[in-house]
């Protein structure tokens, strides 16, 4: 079972989490961006015109993705969460996966990261910007 907090604020100081301690290698920046990459997806859902699903995708062999959207007629959208300003091509594994078993359904895959440009990772395949989910036109 997973547990997302609607305030990610909240989240950090029932943690624990302050600015320094959340960049600390032990620290939960990496689940703390991932918790506030699902709660914006979430409320976007809410007024988007396109509507769709939130799920969590985890394979057996714990392959993962954090986020998919699924639109009523069965489009998928990947979404994973990396804590880090840069994207290696191992950090699309599960998206890659994801695309693999999903074929003609999966539409797109994103990395969401610290970055600030929008890379390329091949077909359907990109890392954007934490800030994109504001700024990028549907």
């Amino acid at each position: 079972m997973t547990l997302a907090f609607v305030d990610t604020g909240v989240a950090c100081h029932l943690l624990g989490q302050d600015v320094n301690r959340l960049s600390e290698p032990d620290g939960a920046a990496g689940a703390m961006m991932e918790n506030f990459v699902l709660m914006e997806l979430a409320r976007q859902l809410t007024w988007s015109q396109e509507r769709g699903r939130l799920y969590h995708y985890r394979t057996k062999d714990k392959v993962k993705v954090d986020a998919v959207i699924e639109t009523p007629d069965g489009r998928l959208i990947g979404i994973a969460v990396k804590a880090g300003a840069t994207v290696r091509t191992d950090d699309l594994a599960g998206l890659r996966n994801l695309a693999r078993h999903a074929g003609d359904r999966f539409v797109a895959g994103y990395v969401v990261y610290t970055g600030g440009q929008t890379l390329p990772f091949g077909d359907r395949l990109r890392a954007i910007p934490l800030d994109a989910l504001w700024t990028l036109a549907p």
